[in-house]
């Protein structure tokens, strides 16, 4: 079975990706404006990006980069699943008596956002039946998933698109 892109490291997520350095926008003064610090980082067989500017260091830039890069993979890119599809391993240690585990600043939550969002694609969309072959409770995977925005915002694009209600 093929590897989601944001369940990957970062060394091996980078091998697929080009990584450019520009000067940031805004408010910085000369440092900000004479020095490449802004960061973006393109996943090249999906073209989705990750980008960063806030930081003066090009190294926090990168991070904050491929962190978001990350995010952005587990929203808009889907790893097809099966009548055979199980959770993996990473997703089974997160959850503990239907609820999961796991804050939205660790490393693991956008391997975890984009198998949750795989299995409710495969599910179409229906988060009690999604929920039901992650192990987890419903109202868990919901919160689960509105805890990123744009992974909500994309859950209700595509329910509305389905004729499904919007989940609030």
């Amino acid at each position: 079975m093929c590897q989601h892109p944001a369940s990957q490291s970062d060394l091996s997520l980078l091998k697929d990706c080009t990584v450019q350095r520009t000067r940031g926008s805004g408010p910085g003064g000369q440092h900000r404006n004479k020095v490449e610090t802004a960061i973006v980082i393109t996943h090249t067989p999906t073209g989705i990006i990750g980008q960063a500017s806030e930081a003066r260091s090009q190294n926090k830039n990168k991070t904050a980069a491929i962190s978001r890069l990350k995010n952005n993979l587990a929203i808009a890119f889907r790893i097809e699943k099966t009548n055979k599809s199980t959770p993996s391993e990473l997703w089974n240690s997160r959850v503990k008596n239907k609820k999961i585990e796991v804050s939205d600043k660790h490393s693991d939550f956008p391997a975890l956002l984009a198998e949750a969002l795989d299995f409710l694609h495969f599910e179409g969309f229906n988060p009690a039946a999604a929920a039901q072959t992650l192990g987890c409770s419903t109202s868990q995977l919901i919160k689960f998933i509105k805890r990123t925005p744009k992974a909500i915002a994309m859950v209700n694009t595509k329910r509305r698109s389905l004729g499904l209600k919007k989940i609030s």
